[in-house]
């Protein structure tokens, strides 16, 4: 893989994945290597695959092609081992609204197997990085957008899992929400997990992301550091190079 050395350990392994529905090709071949301990971004248009490749590695669908691994599981014969190891926040916030903050990330926490003696402290971690302990009393149908938002990250995280998938985990954020999420993700993987995140803010994935790789129509387009990227196409920044591969801007869709 571009930029990484031979004895590299893989966190996730992506062979020759394809996804169809019906006559339609949402995922075409796609091959991908995401070391551990790295944050990696996968960018693309809306309906480029993103989030299909994100629902097949979580095993939430079936791929029509291809194999998937993640910590070496495969995702289709090993799905609870692979869960132990994952935390995800879907592009889809699923929240009980009927429950406060915090009694929703002590269900996922409890679902995780997360022992009792240790639940209370490790929601209490997560919600305070995600900014909500002053408000994780309230019944989520009384949050916000970007609050719920943040709520979905923490019950991805409770189980301090090694490897997160956060699907557009900004979306809706403030900007002191949005930097509060940046510096945790950052946290996190200057500890060791390793973060795949999809995003339609290009400064955010700038800031955060080791690697990046573009998908469009279903096919991985180009892979690097943004550093990489920008200097091979002698772009300005990521949107740039965006812009070049694919002739849209990102947030204007497919």
């Amino acid at each position: 893989m571009q930029g990484l050395a031979a004895q590299t350990i893989f966190a996730i392994v992506i062979e020759n994945l394809t996804k169809d529905y019906g006559d339609v090709r949402a995922v075409d071949g796609l091959s991908l290597s995401i070391p551990e301990a790295e944050v990696f971004g996968l960018l693309g248009p809306n309906g480029s695959g993103k989030t299909t490749t994100i629902n097949c590695l979580t095993g939430l669908i079936k791929p029509t092609g291809g194999t998937l691994q993640v910590s070496g599981h495969d995702v289709q014969t090993e799905s609870s081992k692979v869960r132990a190891v994952m935390g995800v926040s879907p592009q889809e916030t699923a929240v009980f609204p009927h429950l406060t903050g915090r009694e929703n990330v002590e269900l996922f926490g409890a679902l995780y197997s997360v022992p009792k003696k240790t639940l209370g402290s490790g929601v209490d971690h997560v919600m305070e990085k995600v900014g909500l302990m002053d408000e994780a009393g309230r019944r989520v149908s009384k949050y916000s957008g970007g609050m719920k938002r943040r709520v979905s990250i923490a019950m991805a995280l409770v189980q301090d899992p090694r490897i997160v998938l956060l699907d557009e985990p900004t979306v809706g954020m403030d900007p002191q929400s949005r930097r509060a999420i940046w510096d945790f993700i950052m946290e996190l993987r200057d500890k060791g997990k390793t973060i795949v995140l999809t995003t339609h803010y290009m400064e955010e994935a700038e800031e955060l992301c080791d690697r990046v790789g573009i998908i469009d129509h279903g096919k991985l387009i180009a892979l690097g550091s943004p550093a990489e990227l920008k200097s091979q196409y002698s772009a300005r920044d990521l949107e740039d190079v965006f812009i070049q591969l694919t002739g849209r801007r990102i947030r204007e869709g497919a």
